[in-house]
């Protein structure tokens, strides 16, 4: 996993939430948008009048400023409850990894690639969760306990089943799992919104800022203990080479362990939160102002009249095929890399040493999006990126012949994790410039909704070709049927049959470079065309991009 965001109140890490990525340990969709669309849509009026009474209250109370120790139990709080968010969707990540290494089909793999398409639908149930809850239980724990409560017994109950769904004799159940975790994803998206929301309200003004810092660094740590740390402690190798004096056939933790602790973890702590964690409390220092519920039928027109206006109709469309030509390197690469013998476990720590990266790159390049035309750097960093998918297929074809008895050498995984890098580098720069546009043309009446609808139609991009790419790699492979000449490897009945007769299915043309190929020729014509009527639209004037409902 297609887990620095630069928007505001918005996680992030640039995970894609499609499929295994390369390496799988980060996914680099941007698969969150951050708190419920209506919650920062104010008319000028009340918002003025807001900040009128909040300033005199706090002339009045200069004295009482809480600071961040007076804090810190919310922002511990808030911090713990994005770490919970972030473990279903690590978990979900590293299931394509098991997968491939059961040798499922990349069509089984297209259609789990679906459990990563909730948060990035989210907003078309976010306006429900804002506007529908029980005001004496609080406005977010409304949502925040019973979806708690549902995820810790969804992992409860995966920790009994999930070995017989992986370890089936036909093979493993792809739809059950695919359900299942597609159920812990839309949990997870659901809490998002409501723990987002109530960030706003849990702290103070003065401390309001550190409601996205937990965001990003709790989810990061949820993904991180629920996929590469996970990934790490199951593998039976990796346990044995690194953390074991005697070896033994199994890692230190199983998956149903996994699942059962952290289900156990989500009870006890949603059950705590709702016994004694009240909202809108008086905080010392803090101004209780009632938060803005705006309809939910205001919210869906107000979205699609933002959609109906044409630049934003026509950013959108080039959003949603912007990200074509990397899918096969984004989605495929890392289930390849697998199926050429690199260790899961491997290939996930490499995203350990990206983090530093990752935090460092959105402060950056965001000095060069700074300025009027941000998508200049969009535009300059795609046939970059490009190239990097011909260099990941290079990889692959590469990985066998480097392949010893004992594994891996050192020198191969330094060559995967500069490639990596180098891959992270183009893809925070198109990253980064698409949220500093996204910025610059929202509506600031409604910045909240106008930008969450612009960062969806950016994770739907991704999430898409990611699906299709994984789903055309079987059709688009070949295979004959060595040592038998009447039959032929076309099928999975077919191939079993060339075995059962004494022959050899033997792979001929994959299609995995037959996609990387397809793709980088699409994204060069979607960069020599349509990139440069997405660089044109930086010069429609504000009034294009002002939404005609607030005129």
């Amino acid at each position: 996993m297609e887990f620095s965001d630069l928007t505001t109140q918005k996680n992030g890490r640039l995970r894609k939430l499609t499929g295994a990525t390369f390496p799988p340990g980060h996914k680099r969709d941007m698969d969150r948008e951050g708190a419920s669309s209506s919650e920062t849509e104010m008319g000028e009026d009340d918002t003025d009048g807001l900040i009128r009474s909040s300033d005199s209250e706090d002339r009045r109370h200069t004295r009482v400023r809480p600071g961040i120790h007076g804090e810190l139990g919310n922002v511990l709080l808030l911090l713990f409850l994005y770490v919970l968010q972030g473990i279903p969707l690590g978990l979900a990540g590293s299931i394509p990894l098991i997968l491939q290494s059961k040798n499922v089909s990349y069509k089984d793999q297209a259609f789990f690639s679906f459990v990563f398409w909730p948060f990035s639908l989210k907003l078309l149930w976010a306006p429900l969760v804002d506007a529908l809850y029980f005001s004496r239980f609080g406005r977010r724990k409304s949502w925040l306990v019973p979806t708690q409560y549902i995820l810790g017994l969804f992992m409860l109950y995966l920790s009994g089943t999930v070995n017989s769904l992986l370890q089936n004799s036909k093979g493993p159940d792809v739809v059950i799992l695919t359900a299942v975790f597609f159920m812990l994803a839309f949990l997870a998206a659901t809490q998002d919104i409501a723990v987002d929301g109530w960030a706003l309200t849990m702290l103070s003004r003065e401390n309001v800022g550190y409601a996205s810092t937990c965001n990003s660094v709790g989810q990061t740590a949820g993904y991180f203990l629920g996929n590469v740390l996970f990934l790490a402690l199951e593998s039976a190798e990796f346990c044995n080479k690194y953390l074991r004096i005697e070896p033994q056939d199994t890692g230190i933790v199983t998956l149903p362990d996994f699942l059962f602790f952290w289900g156990v973890v989500f009870l006890i702590s949603t059950t705590l939160v709702a016994i004694f964690k009240r909202e809108n409390g008086h905080g010392r220092g803090r101004r209780n102002v009632p938060e803005e519920t705006q309809g939910v039928m205001e919210t869906y027109k107000l979205l699609f009249s933002i959609v109906k206006m044409p630049t934003v109709f026509t950013f959108c469309v080039l959003l949603l095929t912007a990200k074509i030509g990397f899918s096969a390197a984004d989605a495929v690469t890392g289930l390849k890399l697998v199926e050429e013998g690199v260790p899961k476990a491997q290939l996930a720590l490499l995203a350990v040493p990206m983090v530093p990266l990752q935090i460092l790159l959105p402060v950056i390049i965001s000095k060069y999006t700074a300025g009027p035309r941000p998508l200049d750097v969009f535009y300059k960093a795609f046939p970059f990126r490009l190239l990097i998918g011909l260099e990941y297929a290079l990889l692959v074809w590469w990985t066998p012949s480097v392949k010893q008895e004992g594994g891996f050498p050192v020198y191969y995984y330094a060559i995967v994790l500069l490639s990596y890098a180098l891959h992270q580098v183009a893809l925070y720069s198109m990253y980064v410039a698409c949220m500093a546009f996204h910025a610059k043309v929202s509506d600031p009446l409604i910045g909240g909704t106008y930008m969450t609808l612009l960062n969806t139609v950016t994770n739907l991009g991704g999430n898409w070709p990611a699906t299709l790419a994984l789903w055309m790699v079987d059709p688009l492979t070949s295979k004959e049927c060595r040592g038998v000449a009447s039959q032929s490897c076309g099928s999975t009945v077919e191939a079993g049959l060339c075995v059962k007769e004494g022959g050899v299915c033997v792979t001929t043309l994959d299609g995995y470079y037959v996609e990387s190929v397809v793709c980088v020729v699409i994204g060069l014509v979607w960069w020599l065309w349509l990139g440069k009527k997405m660089r044109r639209l930086q010069e429609q004037s504000p009034a294009a991009w002002r939404c005609r409902v607030n005129q």
